[in-house]
């Protein structure tokens, strides 16, 4: 009899976890609270690094697939000053497949699969409340519903605001400082095609003081645009309890009602006024904005092993969305998956192996999130040369 094991949360880290399990013959339940697949917006696209990300699909056997539909043209990277003029134009070769582009859909699509001997046991519109170690070894998921079902491995998945996280660690997200306003382009080379040519088949970028504007190509013309900035949590520049900064372009502009596009939108062109007029047209023709406070958790963030749970991804290591996140939940869930494979159906052995997969990856994931902080903080900072001073550095590597 093989061991139970449960995986809070379907996104990238949870379902690579089942994904591998499932080709070795091991079953996994997942558990995901949203009704189905399709019921938000899956996000931007993702690169996929070729010892991350590109490793994780590789032990899923998924790489040939994730090579068909991912976009190694998409690795370009353009970097304008704020009065347009390109600073930076960097573009892959051909053959370069180091970081290629996938849409976040297409990757989850990818990890869903249906290959013999059956699909995951990915169960939809479940969401959990809490996860209780038993005490002897396992951990019990409370539902929603009211329902609750043990297991001898829970492992938490679920993001930023893990309801898994704390039966092994107190610690709670917190604001960095920065937040992203997202919008989005449709049909962008058939309607914008100035827009087009400006973005390229990849991304742009522009940096100003404490601020950036950011668009990022996805497959079918689509294009996701990111204003970043500086502001407390309840939205001013500066104090709290302080007047708005001056031409620091006054209220958090994403603080407003996101169903109210336009009050928005107004919002972020004070914030930017000034830049040039093409750079301006990522939040001129953007058809809705969410807000999206950027949270971390401590770097390093460990806890003492608790038997019967342990997290991935997010839901462990929380840290800003500079390219990293992603890869490394994708990994874990695969190395995890791999580990818990290899061990006989003792319970001792199930422990053993995921206490060594907490203690291996815990040096690795903090290294990633002391870096993408660094990181966050050149890119929107006061001094816009330390953004391109980062960018030259990652080229270098």
């Amino acid at each position: 009899m093989r061991h139970r094991i449960a995986v809070v949360g379907g996104g990238p880290a949870g379902l690579a976890l089942a994904r591998v399990l499932h080709r070795h013959g091991h079953a996994a339940t997942v558990y995901e609270r949203d009704p189905s697949p399709d019921a938000r917006p899956p996000g931007g696209a993702l690169d996929m690094h070729e010892g991350l990300g590109q490793r994780a699909l590789e032990m899923a056997g998924l790489l040939a697939e994730f090579r068909t539909l991912a976009r190694p043209e998409g690795q370009a990277m353009r970097i304008l000053d704020t009065d347009g003029t390109v600073l930076r134009d960097w573009r892959p070769r051909p053959d370069d497949r180091a970081n290629p582009e996938i849409d976040r859909g297409q990757l989850r699509d990818l990890l869903l699969g249906n290959p013999p001997p059956g699909p995951l046991d990915v169960r939809w519109g479940h969401a959990v409340t809490r996860v209780t170690p038993d005490g002897n070894g396992g951990a019990a998921v409370h539902l929603a519903d009211g329902r609750t079902e043990s297991y001898d491995l829970v492992v938490g998945a679920d993001g930023a605001w893990s309801r898994t996280r704390p039966a092994v660690s107190a610690a709670t997200p917190r604001y960095t400082g920065v937040t992203f306003v997202e919008t989005s382009i449709e049909d962008v080379d058939t309607r914008h095609p100035d827009l087009a040519r400006m973005i390229g088949d990849g991304s742009v970028a522009v940096y100003g003081a404490n601020r950036g504007l950011v668009a990022q190509r996805n497959s079918g013309g689509h294009v996701k645009v990111y204003a970043q900035f500086r502001t407390p949590q309840d939205g001013r520049d500066g104090d709290p309890g302080a007047e708005p900064a001056q031409g620091a372009g006054g209220p958090d502009p994403g603080g407003s009602d996101p169903g109210d596009a336009e009050a928005v939108r107004a919002g972020l062109l004070r914030m930017f006024d000034g830049w040039a007029a093409p750079v301006l047209d990522l939040l001129r023709h953007g058809t809705a904005f969410a807000r999206r406070p950027l949270h971390v958790l401590p770097a390093p963030h460990t806890w003492a092993h608790v038997p019967g749970v342990t997290l991935l991804g997010d839901a462990a290591h929380l840290m800003p969305p500079l390219g990293v996140g992603a890869n490394l939940a994708l990994l874990e869930g695969a190395e995890l998956a791999e580990a818990i494979a290899g061990v006989a159906t003792a319970a001792g052995e199930l422990d053993a192996v995921v206490r060594a997969f907490e203690e291996r990856t815990a040096e690795r994931a903090g290294r990633w999130a002391r870096f993408t902080l660094d990181g966050l903080d050149r890119l929107v900072g006061p001094d816009p040369a330390a953004a391109l001073a980062l960018f030259d550095e990652v080229q270098a590597t």
